[in-house]
């Protein structure tokens, strides 16, 4: 019988896993919906109220998303006062959704991604994840990547879509 050979373990692909990039936290919607009059609008006495009487606390080492799901126009001060009272405590806030939040989070960790391991090499970034992982993130990674590695891939290494392959230089 003849020995199985691990072609994939031996091509020297290396497989980056964007979702154990992924930062750790609980991720949380602040919405200034309820906080509006009718509905409609801000009214700035009874808004300041509710900061002051707000539990800020609550927010403690979280990623906070602060938005509005109301279609309605709140002031820009508004929001600029919300993030001033979560900064004791959040760990992240944002301007936007859960997903701005969540692409905002892994922007701030690719910036910081040690590109050395990568340089010159052939690299698989995974496709398949637990989490859902933004399609800015993929993006983001592309960039990163191209002016560095030999070649990148997208999927598993048993199958591969091949994004980028560097001119061989004569």
């Amino acid at each position: 019988m003849d020995e199985i050979i691990n072609k994939v373990g031996q091509s020297g692909l290396i497989q980056l896993d964007l979702e154990e990039l992924r930062p750790t936290g609980e991720r949380v919607f602040f919405d200034l919906a309820p906080c509006l009059f009718m509905g409609l609008a801000l009214k700035e006495k009874d808004f300041r109220a509710f900061v002051q009487e707000h539990d800020w606390t609550q927010y403690q080492s979280k990623h906070v998303a602060v938005g509005c799901s109301a279609d309605a126009i709140i002031p820009t001060w508004a929001y600029m006062l919300i993030s001033i009272q979560l900064a004791p405590y959040a760990k992240t806030t944002v301007f936007g959704t859960l997903a701005d939040l969540e692409k905002t989070l892994y922007s701030s960790v690719l910036n910081q991604l040690d590109l050395s391991p990568y340089r010159d090499g052939r690299i698989v970034i995974k496709g398949c994840s637990k989490e859902s992982v933004p399609t800015d993130v993929y993006v983001h990674i592309s960039t990163l990547f191209q002016p560095i590695v030999k070649s990148l891939f997208f999927g598993e290494p048993c199958s591969t879509v091949p994004l980028y392959k560097q001119k061989k230089t004569v």
